[in-house]
């Protein structure tokens, strides 16, 4: 891992540490949400009618420091939501990318689409965690976690009813690929020098086992890139910078959509 991963990891382990002190997975598990019955992802990425797009509601990235932070989560989800959006990611590390739980609570009980929980998961407490606030599909990064962790991470979501994302970024990631795993996203952003490549989905997409569904996270900056990567099979394509660096996330995921609409 690089040293940005690795702090990140770093600061999302002390949390995690610290967390377990107030609240209890037991807890967790008597929170109200955590009894919500799942919106699943995949078959809303299989379904023809839909964009395909995970809008993401993002305040600030490594990369790019602040993006937006006078926005409003409830006010820019439910845009996303109403123009269409197939999914929508809500980024919860708070340090590097200043997000917030309380951004999936706040909202879960007020949409039909699918939730991802987008965070650096390293400890089965946070999918207990993802679950008690509401959302419907959890991330795992194969950069961050083993091959048992992913194994074991993927289990218990399951048993409580959310799908998973696999992370990849690169051809060793491969290996961490299982029947049990529900959706494999290919990050476009190398984890170690940040910068982007469309080609990398291309590339490692190519490789992917035939029956997985295949979604295209970062660097997805117009229609043109949605046609060519579903060409090669993706499904889904993650993207949120794009619509968070506006003053009008909402606005500008609209136009998107209508143009994505007219393009044949």
């Amino acid at each position: 891992m690089n040293n940005i991963l690795e702090n990140i990891v770093k600061e999302r382990k002390h949390t995690i540490k610290k967390l377990k002190r107030i609240i209890s997975e037991e807890q967790w598990e008597m929170m109200p949400l955590f009894q919500k019955e799942c919106v699943s992802l995949k078959k809303a990425l299989l379904d023809k009618n839909n964009t395909g797009i995970i809008a993401e509601f993002k305040r600030a990235s490594p990369s790019k420091g602040i993006i937006n932070a006078d926005v409003d989560v409830f006010d820019v989800v439910l845009d996303y939501q109403m123009n269409g959006a197939t999914g929508l990611s809500i980024l919860t590390e708070p340090v590097f990318f200043g997000g917030n739980t309380d951004d999936i609570l706040t909202v879960s009980e007020s949409l039909a689409i699918p939730i991802l929980r987008k965070d650096f998961i390293v400890d089965e407490y946070q999918v207990v965690e993802t679950k008690a606030l509401g959302a419907d599909v959890v991330l795992l990064i194969a950069a961050v976690l083993t091959k048992l962790e992913t194994h074991r991470f993927t289990k218990l979501a399951h048993e409580l009813g959310m799908e998973v994302i696999l992370e990849i970024h690169n051809e060793m990631e491969l290996g961490w690929i299982s029947d049990e795993i529900d959706i494999v996203g290919v990050n476009n952003r190398d984890l170690k020098t940040f910068t982007v490549d469309i080609n990398r989905s291309i590339e490692l997409g190519k490789k992917i086992p035939a029956d997985k569904i295949k979604i295209s996270e970062s660097g997805i900056d117009d229609v043109a890139t949605i046609k060519l990567l579903q060409q090669h099979g993706f499904r889904g394509f993650l993207i949120g910078e794009k619509f968070m660096k506006e003053k009008e996330p909402g606005e500008a995921f609209k136009n998107f959509v209508e143009e994505l609409k007219h393009s044949g």
